[in-house]
């Protein structure tokens, strides 16, 4: 059996309501007269969405078969025994056009509960955003069933929730529970439970694709909700250059922001897991054991987990979100 190495996959497109046009104009994602991209998932295999491979001898394999594969030499030996041959993540960006929904994700108790499935917390690195752009995230008070329900009535919800103009850079931690919206002009890279499962407690009375009003999920949401004050609105995080910054770890994934401009030696010795890479900054090339690989601007790599030292060169300044699971 031929050697693994990292592992580039083809974006999958979604159009949405909200969706734009900027994963094409920053990414290069899509056709320049896609209008209503909202989302590129990147890395993914779970609920019939697999993200297919499309360098080296593994190109047009999805990442689905390649775990069935090569099990725990591609996604590690414990990760492999815990979620077999479903990948535990989902890594994508977002476009924001419009205001997503006020929302909210169940935990895992609930979400296996009602849908069989995992729960979703996630967290956001902003890319882009447009002069004024915002996020919503957590309450600004403690509140009740009660307040919410009024405030879902009243139309005014997002007037409860913690809310901030945002730029490149900016990190949020978004555990499941908490109420939370992607504001109009926000594009950002998501790290998330491999979970689709989303609430909604207001649309800003938008009409869908079918001219009607979407539908909401007011019970459901209700029930998945923390209805106290947020501890945070954003994480705040100190980067040094050629180093890894600490941004987010929890029981689901760890991710770190390693911006270099030179060489970058990373070794995984310690690690029994798989490592992915989302480039959001300039471009490198990731040597390897068996060869080279490239990388650009919005790509994601999957390094497997039985590959244990890589050199990260760039071509210019660089920055990547390295994410991996630290507790299995």
């Amino acid at each position: 059996m031929e050697k693994l190495y990292p592992l580039l996959f083809e974006s999958l497109l979604m159009p949405k309501v909200w969706g734009g046009s900027r994963l094409h104009s920053l990414f290069g994602k899509g056709q320049a007269s896609s209008q209503n991209i909202g989302e590129a998932w990147e890395l993914a295999a779970f609920d019939h969405h697999d993200s297919m491979v499309v360098n080296g001898f593994l190109a047009g394999n999805s990442l689905g078969e390649l775990i069935e594969v090569y099990m725990g030499s591609l996604v590690g030996e414990q990760v492999y025994e815990k979620f077999g041959e479903e990948f535990p993540l989902l890594i994508k960006f977002i476009d924001a056009s419009s205001n997503l929904s006020v929302q909210v994700h169940p935990d895992d108790h609930l979400a296996w509960e009602s849908h069989k499935s995992s729960g979703k917390t996630e967290m956001w690195y902003v890319v882009d955003a447009t002069k004024d752009a915002k996020i919503y995230a957590g309450f600004n008070k403690n509140t009740s069933l009660s307040e919410v329900r009024q405030a879902i009535a009243d139309g005014n919800l997002h007037e409860f929730l913690e809310q901030g103009v945002v730029k490149p850079g900016y990190v949020f931690y978004i555990p499941s529970g908490k109420v939370h919206a992607i504001g109009e002009g926000v594009v950002l890279c998501e790290i998330q439970q491999a979970s689709d499962i989303t609430y909604r407690l207001y649309d800003w009375n938008r009409m869908g694709e079918d001219g009607n009003p979407r539908p909401l999920h007011i019970e459901q949401a209700l029930k998945a909700t923390n209805f106290d004050k947020s501890d945070e609105f954003t994480k705040p995080y100190n980067a040094s250059d050629n180093t890894p910054t600490p941004l987010v770890s929890d029981r689901y994934f760890t991710t770190n922001l390693i911006a270099f401009n030179r060489r970058y030696d990373a070794d995984y010795f310690a690690l029994d897991s798989f490592v992915a890479l989302v480039c959001i900054e300039g471009a490198f090339s990731i040597e390897h054991p068996s060869g080279v690989e490239f990388v650009k601007k919005g790509d994601v790599v999957l390094l497997p987990a039985e590959i244990k030292q890589f050199a990260f060169v760039p071509s210019e300044p660089s920055k990547i979100l390295e994410t991996y699971l630290l507790e299995v």
